[in-house]
C-alpha cells in the first residue's frame, strides 16, 4: 500500500521513522524496564530551483510525495508537470529536499517570499497577512454520492495500515480511498497536515484516478485540511476526529462533503449531506 519512493531510505541514508528507548513502565503498581519505539521527526528543507522556502518537521519517509504534495497544496506549482526533478540530500542538520520548478512558478514564488517576515512551525504556511488565510478554492463536484458502506470499509481498513502507528502511537494518517472504500494510497506522518500532502503527491503523479475516491484522515478538520483537500480537487473528506466550524464553512462554500467522528459504521455529515448515500 506505501512503495518506496524512487529516493528510498535505505539508498540515501535517512534516518529510520522509527528509534527503540528504552523505559520504565508502571502497571499494576510494578515498575519494569522495558523497551519502546518512538516516532522519529527531522527537519526537512523545502528548497525550490537553490532557495529554501520553508523547513517542516516531519517523519523521514515519502518524502519525494511529501514535497510535490505540499507545492501543489500550497499552490507553488498549479500542476506536477511544473515540477520537473526532486532530489533529497541528507545532512548532519536534517533533510534538505530540492525540487526544480518551472520559470513562472519560481517567479512567483520569490515574489511571495519578498512579503514574508516570519513563519510558525504549525499552521498556514506561507501565509502573512489576514486577506491570504482563506485562498480560492475550486468548485468541487462528485459523479456520485459517497456511499455509506464505502465509509465504512476505509475505516475499517485503516489501522491495517498504519504500521508505524502500530509501533509507535505518534503518527497520523491519511489515504486516498476509492469510490468503493478501497485504500490506494496510504500515507503516515507525525505531522497531520504532512501525511495528507504526501497522498496528495503520491495522487499527483498516478496516470488517471478514481472521479469518485474520497480523502480520510485520522486527524481532525481544520481549515488548512479542508482546504488540501480542495486544493487537490477531492470534494469528500472523512475524518475520524471533530471539524471546526471555519473549516465547515469553506467545506460549504465550495461543495466539499465533510464527514467527522467516522469510527465504525458512525459519523456525523457536517457539510454538504447532499454528497452523502445512506445505503
Amino acid at each position: 500500500m506505501n512503495p518506496a519512493e524512487p529516493n528510498d531510505a535505505s539508498a540515501l541514508h535517512l534516518p529510520a521513522p522509527a528509534a527503540e528507548q528504552t523505559v520504565l513502565r508502571l502497571r499494576g503498581g510494578v515498575a519494569t524496564d522495558a523497551m519502546d519505539h518512538l516516532a522519529e521527526e527531522v527537519p526537512v528543507a523545502l528548497v525550490y530551483n537553490g532557495i529554501s522556502h520553508a523547513v517542516m518537521m516531519a517523519t523521514p519517509r515519502d518524502l519525494e510525495a511529501f514535497a510535490l504534495g505540499f507545492s501543489l497544496t500550497e499552490a507553488i506549482i498549479d500542476n506536477a508537470a511544473e515540477c520537473y526533478g526532486i532530489d533529497i540530500e541528507v545532512g548532519e542538520a536534517g533533510v534538505a529536499v530540492h525540487l526544480e520548478i518551472a520559470s513562472r512558478a519560481f517567479v512567483a514564488l520569490k515574489e511571495r517570499r519578498r512579503s514574508l517576515t516570519g513563519r510558525t512551525g504549525c499552521g498556514l504556511c506561507g501565509v502573512d497577512s489576514l486577506d491570504q488565510v482563506y485562498r480560492s478554492l475550486p468548485v468541487l463536484t462528485r459523479p456520485a454520492p459517497l456511499a455509506r458502506s464505502a465509509i465504512v470499509r476505509a475505516l475499517a481498513g485503516l489501522k491495517g495500515e498504519q504500521p508505524l502507528n502500530r509501533l509507535t502511537g505518534a503518527t497520523h494518517a491519511a489515504a486516498w480511498c476509492g469510490g468503493d472504500g478501497s485504500l490506494l494510497i496510504v500515507r503516515e506522518d507525525v505531522g497531520r497536515h504532512n501525511a495528507l500532502d504526501k497522498v496528495i503527491g503520491a495522487m499527483a503523479r498516478l496516470p488517471a484516478r478514481d472521479p469518485a475516491g474520497f480523502m480520510l484522515i485520522s486527524s481532525r478538520v481544520s481549515v488548512e485540511m479542508a482546504q488540501k483537500t480542495a486544493m487537490a480537487g477531492v470534494a469528500a473528506l472523512v475524518a475520524v476526529s471533530a471539524p471546526t466550524a471555519a473549516a465547515i464553512r469553506l467545506a460549504e462554500g465550495c461543495g466539499m462533503t465533510v464527514i467527522a467522528f467516522a469510527r465504525g459504521e458512525d459519523f456525523v455529515c457536517y457539510a454538504n449531506p447532499a454528497g452523502l448515500l445512506l445505503d
